[in-house]
């Protein structure tokens, strides 16, 4: 099967600086993808080659087959949905959202139509006759969607669009996304620095750190299974445990990603293959699960236990266990 998006050994250098350095994907058709990092990671430029804002440095990226080096953003196959929803405040929603069209030539009955479908697909039929000044942030976000969608596209370019969305409306719309891209079935390539969405949103996840995929997997894989310490630490929240710690319990001299839900805490003693004491430091509550901060030697561990247990306060002492094979070996690479 043909991939959707492809990109073989591409880079993108401004001077000195390797935006994107030797990045190897490939994304496939309908398929909800998504590239996670933190600023500066080189995710927002590997969408940007996509999209053709940029041009790579060396390397290939196809679409569909067609190699789109040197082809500029209004003859590829994609559309791109930004954070910002760079909506026309003079023109009204059923305007922008026809705009593509009308520079396409398409007739204005056929542009109405198809203008006022993309709308009722983003549940915002009726509002055609509003200014993008007198619509929420949401709606606004559901504007730009009908606008990128209207095209047919077949590829659709998110450039984190939730950002500017306040916690409640994000988790909304990450849900209505993850159902339009279903409907829809078309290909969806999502960038965000917010792991939360990227693990509840998408098929796959691409990890990027410093210009380079450190490692792309299923959510879960990627969550459960690590490459790398700056993996495990980025996504989710996790213990990255040193060689001299994982030798005492594994008696193997490697890094380990041992996350807080494995860990158990007792005031006094706990099952588990290994078991360990140290004091609670810190304690967060955050609902249905407390978040402990558990000072050991040398070594600070993090845990989350059900709120609804008797759990330990700031200056305790604990009992900690975790079952050996909780303990997930890492390659030596940061």
């Amino acid at each position: 099967m043909t991939a959707a998006v492809s990109l073989q050994n591409a880079s993108r250098h401004f001077g000195p600086v390797k935006a994107m350095d030797a990045v190897d994907l490939e994304v496939a058709p309908g398929e909800f993808f998504a590239m996670l990092g933190p600023s500066g990671s080189g995710k927002t430029t590997c969408l940007r080659l996509i999209a053709g804002f940029e041009q790579p440095t060396s390397g290939e990226i196809r679409i569909f087959g067609e190699a789109v080096q040197g082809v500029p953003p209004y003859r590829r196959n994609v559309n791109t949905v930004f954070q910002d929803y760079a909506l026309f405040p003079h023109m009204n929603v059923r305007e922008n959202v026809e705009f593509s069209l009308m520079l396409r030539k398409v007739g204005k009955v056929e542009r109405a139509r198809e203008a006022e479908a993309a709308l009722e697909l983003v549940k915002l039929g009726g509002y055609g006759d509003r200014r993008p000044g007198q619509l929420s942030g949401g709606q606004r976000q559901r504007v730009a969607l009908a606008r990128a969608i209207v095209n047919k596209p077949k590829v659709l370019l998110l450039d984190e669009p939730l950002g500017a969305l306040d916690l409640k409306l994000r988790e909304s719309m990450q849900e209505e996304l993850k159902l339009l891209q279903r409907q829809l079935s078309i290909t969806f390539i999502f960038v965000t620095h917010d792991q939360g969405e990227a693990l509840s949103m998408a098929d796959r996840v691409a990890v990027f750190n410093n210009g380079r995929v450190m490692q792309i997997g299923t959510p879960e894989e990627i969550y459960r299974r690590p490459n790398t310490r700056f993996v495990a630490d980025f996504v989710g929240s996790s213990n990255v445990l040193p060689p001299e710690f994982v030798d005492g319990v594994l008696g193997v001299r490697k890094w380990a990603s041992l996350r807080p839900e494995s860990i158990h805490v007792a005031k006094s003693g706990t099952a588990g293959a290994a078991q360990l004491t140290g004091m609670v430091i810190a304690r967060s509550y955050l609902g249905a699960t407390t978040r402990l901060a558990i000072q050991m030697g040398d070594l600070l561990l993090h845990a989350t236990t059900n709120s609804g247990d008797d759990v330990a306060v700031e200056g305790e002492q604990v009992s900690i266990g975790f079952a050996k094979d909780a303990l997930h070996l890492m390659e030596d690479a940061a």
